[in-house]
């Protein structure tokens, strides 16, 4: 299985600007800049991109080990929070976090830490990246 995106970037770094667009056509030539990225003007980025893709997969990854367990959740809410900082004078995706709520029916404290754990290690896109992904990771209900 193959997803595409495509990127047309128009001028320099800091003057130019640019769109995104994905096959699926969820995004159609989303506008990004430089200010989207790093002043946080109207618009998407990278990061922002990554970390909708992080929650997204984490979340239906958590769903499938509560599945094995025989559980159905009522509701998983992840945010996904993409650090990206100077290393070594280098712009770097550090660090991710993932802030997790879930309703859960029937499920204890350690059965959920259990699953939670397991989708984060084996979520395509935590697998994906090689930054340090953090977790918080609560049951509601």
């Amino acid at each position: 299985m193959k997803r595409k995106a495509s990127v047309v970037w128009r001028g320099s770094l800091s003057g130019g600007k640019g769109t995104i667009s994905t096959e699926s056509h969820a995004l159609v030539n989303q506008q990004y800049s430089f200010g989207t990225r790093f002043d946080h003007q109207t618009g998407t980025n990278p990061e922002e991109l990554i970390a909708a893709a992080h929650a997204g997969c984490f979340s239906m990854a958590l769903s499938g080990e509560l599945e094995k367990m025989k559980l159905t959740p009522t509701t998983i809410d992840t945010l996904a929070t993409v650090t990206l900082e100077k290393v070594d004078n280098n712009w770097t995706i550090s660090a991710v976090h993932l802030d997790v709520n879930a309703v859960v029916p029937g499920i204890d404290r350690s059965q959920f830490e259990t699953a939670a754990e397991s989708a984060k290690r084996h979520c395509p896109v935590s697998r994906l990246l090689k930054a340090d992904i953090s977790m918080n990771a609560s049951l509601k209900g």
